[in-house]
């Protein structure tokens, strides 16, 4: 069965995006097609930008397969202002009867959506966090194509890049440099520097920034300025799951 849907994977990958489809992303589309039964032709994968990216349908195929008890959905009202157009939503997976449930938040706005979907930012961000919420319970590493915002393009340059707080501590932390160059990737790649100061505690493995040694953090501006180059909207991905963090802070 698997060995009949990897065929038909790579058959189908090689029809619609030819030479771009190159052995590395086949590679990774035979993981894909191993662990958790995605098929190409049904539009669980895309291609884009040579990054695989996972659909809803996808998402929703796999929890099938694998009898999701359920899926409950509830707006985060307290976040949302639906007179500019901005929604936030709540999505809790249960795996089974005694999953504890695994959750995951979406949020959606004109200025983080495709000018195509203006008007349907409501359905966005509840996609979002099924999305989201789907993508922990089944352990997918890959951002869900919903999950992709504007283009870099069109979102507006952030003013809080400069209330990155990098105080000097552990003698070394948040040197001249440092923060410099942090500041200069919030400001070129336009990050909300709130998301990017609760993605770098995690990353460096500390409670606040202030415990980070230097070394930490110029491992993480190293880390972030390869992934921002190599594939933004995955990083953005990354950044907005912790958008519930940075409101629940608010």
């Amino acid at each position: 069965m698997r060995s009949k849907l990897l065929r038909n994977n790579l058959k189908s990958a090689r029809a619609k995006w030819g030479p771009e489809a190159d052995p590395r992303l086949l590679q990774t589309l035979k993981a894909y097609t191993e662990d958790f039964r995605l098929s190409v032709p049904n539009g669980d994968l895309l291609l884009l930008d040579r990054h695989w990216y996972v659909t809803h349908a996808g998402l929703v195929g796999l929890a099938n397969r694998n009898h999701c008890h359920g899926i409950i959905v509830e707006p985060s009202v307290e976040f949302s202002n639906p007179t500019s157009s901005r929604w936030a939503f709540k999505a809790t997976v249960y795996k089974s009867a005694q999953c504890k449930g695994f959750v995951g938040y979406g949020d959606a706005d004109p200025s983080n959506v495709s000018p195509l979907v203006h008007g349907a930012e409501m359905r966005v961000a509840e996609t979002r966090a099924v999305n989201r919420a789907l993508r922990k319970a089944y352990g997918i590493g890959i951002c869900s194509v919903e999950e992709l915002g504007s283009s870099p393009e069109s979102r507006p340059s952030p003013p809080q890049a400069k209330e990155l707080s990098l105080q000097r501590t552990n003698g070394n932390y948040g040197g001249p440099k440092v923060r410099d160059r942090l500041c200069q990737l919030i400001r070129q790649h336009q990050l909300d520097a709130t998301l990017v100061k609760s993605y770098a505690i995690d990353f460096c493995g500390t409670k606040t920034l202030r415990e980070a040694s230097r070394e930490q953090v110029e491992n993480f501006v190293a880390h972030l300025s390869d992934w921002a180059e190599k594939d933004l909207n995955a990083l953005l991905c990354q950044l907005n799951s912790y958008l519930a963090r940075k409101d629940g802070a608010a």
